[in-house]
This record gives structure tokens, C-alpha cells and sequence, in this order.
């Protein structure tokens, strides 16, 4: 494990042969869910030694739909987002958009994380860099694995080595993702930590009804090939009733059921190293 990631672990005691996770709802939607769903998902890793990052987006920029749900608005959903690392003693890991909300972000957040859509922009990419977090980009959909050292190279040469990237499907088709398991080792051979991201590649994106589908059922058949391939780490949205949840709903993660997958993970892990 790298150095960086040992430090943002430093304060949970894990098997470091083990991967890490991201995990939790696709967006701050309440105090109360964040908070939920931390404190579940904290438990399970630690009985597993699993380190763990508390996943959630302060404001959805890329939405099919005018009229879906964004957020609470930044600074309430940011604030809520510190109060995990506050109470809870967990990093946590969101999205950033733009150029300009890198500093505001990388107040509350240990990890700037960078939209496959925006994995080229260059702008984003160092400011992100220059804050001096952690920063993960995920894989565009329309790249190889072998072309993202270039977004790699970009936040190193802004003097920021702590780089993770992440697997997240890629375009077939109009309306939906399949996932190339090469990019996994692809992306190591640039040195940094690569994480799969399990539910987004399960996303059906594009559909007329300006609501994104996805195939939740897979889940367990994405983590469980990742891991088997050499992922370092596992990204999961999770929430306790995705058919009420305000983003990304179709393709999450029932709560009840991240237990289980994990250890499912944990024994294929075991088997690999």
C-alpha cells in the first residue's frame, strides 16, 4: 500500500493485504442518512479490516434530467461531509466539478475526486493537485486504461504524487457500460492505486426518460471479478432503500447487503495475494 494511503489510514487498524473502500449514498441528501449509512458501513469494515473512505457527492453537477435532484445546496452539504470526519473519525471522499471549487472542497474532504466525464481537464486536474489531497480520477468512459497516465502526469507535474484512478465502465452503445478488467492492471502500470468502481459501471446512462437505469443485480459479479483481477480497492453506492434515493437509485447498493459482498471479497482477496 502506498505511503499516502497508509497515512489517510492511519487512525483504523486493518489487514493491509486487504483492499480499501469507498462507499455510501450517491448524495448528501440528508444529515441523518449521511450519518446512517457511516456509521453502518464504518462498523462492518472495521469487523473486517477493511479500510474505509465515506463516499458522498456534496452537489450532482451531471444529471440526464433539468429537473433532478442537485443537492442541498455546497456549503450545507460540505459541512455535513466535515461532520463525518468530526464525529465519526472516517476520510471521506466527493466530487468536484470545477476549477474553482477544489480549495473550497479540500476544506472539508481527504479526497478530491474527478468525474470520468472530466478526467481531460486539465484546469480541474491541477487545481485538484494543488490543493495537496488526495486525488482520484475516474476513467472516462470513451478511454483505455494505458491513456490515463497522461491525467496522471498532469497532477504529478503540479507537484502532487498522490494519485488514485478508477475504473468505471465504458460506453457501449448509447444507453449502456461494460467493463474491460484489463484497464485494471493497465492503470496500475502508471503507479497509482486502482479502485472499481462497482456501481456506476452498472449504470444504464441516456435513457429518454431522463432518469439513468442500471442492473444493481450485478453488483456482486463486478466487486468479486475486480478483486479476483487485482483491484486495490472497491467503490460502492449504498443506501438503505435505493428506490427512494434522490441519485443514482437504480444501480446502488441495498445496505443490508454490503456486508456479505464484502466478505465475499474478502475470501477471492485472500485466494489472489
Amino acid at each position: 500500500m502506498q505511503q499516502f494511503l497508509k497515512d489517510l489510514f492511519a487512525g483504523q487498524s486493518y489487514d493491509e493485504t486487504n483492499f480499501f473502500l469507498l462507499a455510501g449514498p450517491c448524495v448528501v441528501e440528508s444529515e441523518e442518512l449521511v450519518m446512517e449509512v457511516a456509521e453502518k458501513v464504518a462498523g462492518i469494515c472495521k469487523n473486517l479490516g477493511i479500510p474505509y473512505v465515506f463516499k458522498a457527492s456534496y452537489r450532482k453537477a451531471n444529471r440526464t434530467s433539468a429537473s433532478s435532484f442537485t443537492g442541498l445546496g455546497d456549503e450545507a452539504a460540505l459541512k455535513i461531509l466535515g461532520n463525518v470526519k468530526k464525529q465519526l473519525g472516517l476520510p471521506v471522499v466527493s466530487d468536484i466539478h470545477a476549477h474553482e471549487e477544489a480549495a473550497m472542497a479540500a476544506e472539508y474532504v481527504d479526497i478530491l475526486q474527478i468525474p470520468a466525464f472530466l478526467c481531460r481537464q486539465t484546469d480541474l486536474l491541477v487545481a485538484a493537485a494543488q490543493t495537496g489531497k488526495i486525488v482520484n480520477v475516474k476513467k472516462g468512459q470513451f478511454l483505455s486504461g494505458q491513456s490515463m497516465k497522461f491525467a496522471a502526469e498532469k497532477i504529478r507535474q503540479a507537484g502532487n504524487d498522490k494519485v488514485m484512478l478508477t475504473e468505471r465502465g465504458t460506453t457501449f452503445g448509447y444507453q449502456d457500460l461494460v467493463v474491460d478488467y484489463r484497464n485494471i492492471p493497465w492503470m496500475q502500470e502508471h503507479g497509482a492505486p486502482v479502485v472499481m468502481d462497482v456501481t456506476h459501471s452498472l449504470q444504464q446512462p441516456n435513457q429518454t426518460s431522463g432518469i439513468t437505469g442500471g442492473n444493481p443485480q450485478l453488483i456482486g459479479t463486478i466487486a468479486k471479478a475486480a478483486i479476483a483481477t487485482g483491484a486495490d480497492g472497491l467503490f460502492i453506492e449504498t443506501h438503505p432503500n435505493p428506490a427512494v434515493a434522490k441519485s443514482d437509485g437504480a444501480n446502488m447498493l441495498r445496505l443490508d447487503l454490503l456486508e456479505s459482498l464484502l466478505e465475499q471479497a474478502l475470501k477471492i482477496r485472500k485466494a489472489v495475494i
